[in-house]
């Protein structure tokens, strides 16, 4: 009698499935690490206290709920789910999704429609999302880890409010991981150090950190704990979230930058390195060194630009990794160096002024005159030659009649160009004495 009960239909074991898919949340209460969207007061909290939604792009690291947030919200407003990835899909699948929303609205049930990685389809594909969000036959939530200004059409961007998933902070890392040891029930056989490691290895990436702890339990032997660099050896140490070209290029050269600039040698050092063990090509790290060189020391330390540049020369002599002491080096020596961008300044305002002025003549008594023609035209004509004047320098207006003198180079009182503001002034007084 007992086979009358059995069933052929298999029962889901859920520890089939990953520890990832068996711990998404349940309710937007649940997500952690948005509190800025999903707390009390959050962004998203607020639309569904309206009861109305609008057309949404997702912006955030891989691994911070993006998908997660867009199952919940279809859920918590009766909204149908629809789920299409750029990467996979064209023309034809976005027809069919745009057909069946259709039907469903003649039905009165409205749909949100879930792009993943919407960053990746072409500019007309984007378009097409257009006439069917602006009809309301789909609410659209498209996620991206892409920067939305620059991978997404403006037209796209005007009728979709950008919101913005943070990286996981340590707290929610580990947060996540006493809900999977809860589910589990087990800890992670790690010792604390190694714990602490796994929180920093998740790189702010909730799916990742739920990956390395099922990869750690699935290594671990009856009664076995790991220290850090055992653990290591399990998980292989997953690469750091960065694209060369993309939004973590940018973003971690730009940090460099800020630090650099900002004097903070131990900062730009911690980006020089972040950017090494990414893979970066040090030679863009080289190029990006004498370029700040330039904008934000320039002839407050002189020297700053050789030694930018020697290390560069260093790095294409021993190459990797015996070269890349020399960037870190000059980056050091950059973030210790005398700060000025009047050079930076001064650069920008005269290409102003020669992009409005770009058609008036030199004056003529600067001119050369290697014909008697152009003797007899004045070329040349009043010209002092430095060398023989009192302290070799005449005086003399350079710039164009119609223009008269300007000023673009402003030195502060710092570094070397303390002593270049006292040659300035020095000539400054020269030429109003003269005038």
């Amino acid at each position: 009698m007992a086979d009358l009960f059995q069933s052929d239909e298999p029962v889901e074991d859920p520890r089939g499935r990953p520890l990832a898919d068996r711990l998404r949340p349940k309710d937007l209460a649940e997500v952690v690490g948005q509190e800025q969207l999903t707390g009390d007061d959050g962004a998203l909290t607020r639309m569904i206290r309206s009861g109305s939604i609008g057309s949404m792009i997702f912006w955030g690291p891989p691994g911070t709920g993006k998908t997660t947030v867009a199952r919940l919200l279809a859920g918590q407003t009766g909204l149908a789910f629809e789920q299409i990835s750029a990467i996979f899909s064209g023309v034809a699948d976005l027809k069919k999704v745009f057909e069946t929303a259709r039907i469903r609205r003649g039905n009165s049930q409205q749909t949100l429609l879930f792009v993943e990685e919407i960053h990746r389809f072409n500019r007309a594909q984007q378009d097409s999302f257009l006439p069917v969000m602006e009809d309301g036959t789909v609410t659209l939530v498209g996620a991206t880890t892409e920067n939305p200004s620059f991978e997404l059409n403006a037209a796209l961007l005007s009728r979709a409010r950008v919101l913005t998933f943070q990286p996981l902070d340590a707290e929610s890392i580990e947060l996540l991981l006493e809900r999977a040891e809860a589910t589990e029930g087990r800890s992670i056989p790690v010792d604390g150090d190694a714990r602490a490691l796994l929180v920093r290895l998740s790189d702010g990436d909730g799916r990742a950190v739920l990956t390395l702890a099922e990869e750690i339990w699935r290594a671990a032997g009856e009664g076995e704990t790991f220290d850090a660099e055992g653990m290591l050896k399990v998980v292989q140490r997953r690469a750091p979230v960065y694209d060369k070209g993309q939004d973590g290029h940018y973003n971690l050269i730009s940090a460099l930058h800020k630090s650099v600039r900002g004097s903070d040698p131990d900062a730009a050092l911690y980006y020089l390195t972040r950017m090494f063990d990414a893979g970066e090509d040090p030679l863009y790290i080289g190029r990006r060194l004498v370029r700040m060189a330039s904008e934000d020391i320039g002839l407050a330390d002189p020297q700053a630009l050789s030694i930018t540049i020697a290390a560069k020369d260093s790095y294409d002599y021993l190459g990797s990794p015996e070269g890349e002491l020399a960037l870190a080096q000059a980056c050091i020596y950059l973030a210790t160096a005398p700060k000025s961008n009047a050079v930076y300044s001064a650069f920008k305002s005269a290409m102003t002024a020669a992009r409005e002025n770009g058609s008036l003549l030199p004056p003529k008594h600067i001119l050369n005159a290697p014909t008697a023609l152009m003797k007899s035209e004045g070329y040349g004509t009043g010209y002092e030659y430095d060398h023989d004047a009192p302290d070799a320098f005449s005086g003399q207006d350079y710039f164009p009649e119609a223009m008269r003198r300007q000023v673009f180079y402003d030195p502060p009182e710092r570094g070397f160009e303390r002593e270049i503001r006292k040659r300035l002034d020095y000539w400054a007084k020269r030429r109003k004495q003269r005038g």
